[in-house]
C-alpha cells in the first residue's frame, strides 16, 4: 500500500498523535491525590515518622515543611490585612 519509508512515517505520526491526545486528556482530567487521601494520608505520614530511620526523618521533614508553609501563609494574610488597614487610614 505505502512504500516502506512513507508507511513508517505515517505510523509514527499516528502513534505521536494518539500519545498527544491521551496526554492532553490526562492533564485536563487529572485529580489531586492529596484531596482524596485526607486524614488517611496524614495517618500514614505519622506512622512513617514514628518508624525511624531515613523514611521517618524524611516524613518528619516533610511534615515540618508543610506546617511552616501554613504558618507563613497565615502570616502573609495578616500582613495583607495590616497593609490594607494602613492604606485605608492614609498611612501610605
Amino acid at each position: 500500500m505505502f512504500p516502506t519509508a512513507r508507511g513508517r512515517a505515517v505510523r509514527a505520526g499516528m502513534v505521536a498523535t494518539v500519545f498527544a491526545v491521551g496526554f492532553l486528556c490526562g492533564t485536563v482530567s487529572q485529580r489531586s491525590a492529596d484531596a482524596q487521601l485526607g486524614e488517611l494520608g496524614k495517618q500514614a505520614m505519622d506512622q512513617a515518622g514514628d518508624s525511624g530511620g531515613a523514611l521517618g526523618a524524611a516524613s518528619k521533614l516533610g511534615t515540618s515543611i508543610v506546617e511552616m508553609q501554613e504558618h507563613v501563609s497565615g502570616l502573609q494574610k495578616n500582613l495583607d490585612a495590616l497593609n490594607a488597614l494602613k492604606s485605608s487610614l492614609g498611612g501610605g
